[in-house]
């Protein structure tokens, strides 16, 4: 994998991951009995993004730990008979 396709993955991986994280421990402004006018009832109350984002960094640097050393394994440096761990492709 290149250096850039790396930063792709981290990228993708890190939003997918946001949009995860996003609703979790969300309060709504009804929930917290403090409507703002002109806001509607389900908008966030206490909404911390920097929070959110920190949290979201910390999970994809595992997951994309993982998806590179996948990816490394299964690319040009380990073949299919590598892999083969019950003998299936022998050779003639």
């Amino acid at each position: 994998m290149t250096w850039t396709g790396a930063i792709v993955l981290f990228a993708v991986t890190w939003f997918m991951v946001f949009f995860c994280v996003l609703p979790l421990r969300f309060t709504s402004q009804d929930q917290a009995g403090a409507v703002v006018p002109g806001t509607p009832k389900s908008a966030p109350a206490d909404f911390l993004v920097a929070r959110k984002a920190k949290i979201t960094t910390v999970v994809t640097l595992g997951v994309w730990a993982v998806l590179c050393v996948t990816i490394y394994i299964l690319s040009q440096h380990y073949g299919a008979k590598d892999l083969d761990i019950f003998g299936i492709m022998k050779q003639g």
